[in-house]
């Protein structure tokens, strides 16, 4: 009985963790858009803050009471689940076609932020008798790499944006910005804000539901609380990702897949893990040197098979099937060590 309603509080919290989501960047982008903040800065802050919600608020419960499998685990599995699954996946349905930008430029600062958390974590390479704790300092340096990171984002996307604007394109972009800057205006200022209100309540409430019922559920079963946050919860709070990148391969956008994976990553390594250990410094017990090269290996792989094209980048559906295998593989390998 105890096992169901951990089960039942659990998937309550799952859905309103979603859904929270949504609401809260929805409100968010109206009163921003009210206020005059323009599309893009609202695309690039918000909207990308936003699919990463779930996950945020997990972590940083799991910091507050002081689970850090929780708030470790949930950040290295949902990474883990986003290169290998939610890419290969993805792939599967229909090649992705990467651009030049993703090989030299996205894919190096995902795989430099995943490396960045295991050279952090990694205490006791560096100073034997240590604990492998990311302590607040780390955190401050994962939350000035964020903050460089999103600069450098903005910066690139002001500068081609300014290109567009020379094109026909990106006139049309304009015009439709205005549009939807005027209906915006239109909406009334109290419905955004009971809308993010609403969502913020949701995204609270639905992370407390879902860490008690994946701790109990880790009690239930007899497993650690890492193993939980790195497969059902990791895959839970990457829902929404997974969702936009399939839709997003659906119709073609291969932009959107990568530049989701690649954002989700990014803001999960450096803004979520940092702002967590500024709350509560994680050590790392349950998480092992397996996971962290794990990681770092999901991105090094999805690096290599993007760079190694000739005449096109592209990850093709054999190439996603072999990477949803090494996700399955991952998870056999979870349950054999836990029973061992």
């Amino acid at each position: 009985m105890e096992l169901f309603l951990d089960i039942v509080y659990f998937t309550i919290g799952l859905i309103l963790i979603v859904k929270g989501a949504d609401w809260l960047t929805d409100g968010a982008a109206r009163i921003a858009h009210r206020f005059g903040i323009p599309t893009l800065v609202i695309g690039l802050t918000i909207v990308a803050i936003g699919t990463s919600a779930p996950e945020f608020v997990v972590s940083m419960l799991g910091a507050i009471h002081k689970s850090p499998d929780i708030a470790i685990g949930n950040v290295v599995g949902s990474n883990i689940f986003n290169i290998l699954g939610m890419i290969g996946c993805t792939a599967m349905i229909s090649p992705i076609l990467l651009t030049r930008n993703n090989v030299l430029r996205d894919l190096p600062i995902m795989t430099l932020a995943v490396s960045m958390l295991l050279v952090l974590l990694a205490d006791n390479l560096f100073d034997e008798g240590t604990s492998n704790t990311l302590s607040r300092g780390d955190g401050l340096i994962l939350m000035g790499l964020f903050i460089m990171f999103m600069y450098y984002t903005v910066w690139l996307a002001t500068k081609e944006k300014k290109r567009n604007r020379l094109t026909e394109s990106g006139a049309e972009d304009d015009e439709l910005e205005q549009k939807l800057s005027a209906q915006t205006k239109g909406n009334v200022i109290g419905k955004a804000a009971l809308l993010f209100l609403v969502g913020l309540a949701c995204l609270i409430g639905g992370g407390e539901l879902m860490v008690d019922g994946a701790s109990g559920i880790a009690r239930s079963l007899g497993v650690s609380d890492a193993i939980i946050a790195l497969t059902i919860v990791s895959i839970g709070t990457s829902a929404p990702e997974l969702a936009t990148s399939i839709t997003a391969a659906r119709k073609g956008d291969n932009a959107m897949a990568i530049g989701n994976v690649v954002g989700s990553v990014v803001f999960n390594a450096l803004l979520i893990l940092g702002a967590s250990a500024l709350v509560y410094p994680l050590p790392m017990s349950g998480i092992t040197y397996v996971d962290m090269l794990v990681q770092v290996g999901a991105a090094l792989m999805f690096w290599f098979i993007g760079f190694r094209g000739t005449k096109r980048y592209v990850i093709t559906r054999m190439e996603g099937f072999v990477m949803v295998l090494l996700q399955v593989a991952y998870y056999a390998y979870l349950i054999v060590m836990q029973n061992a």
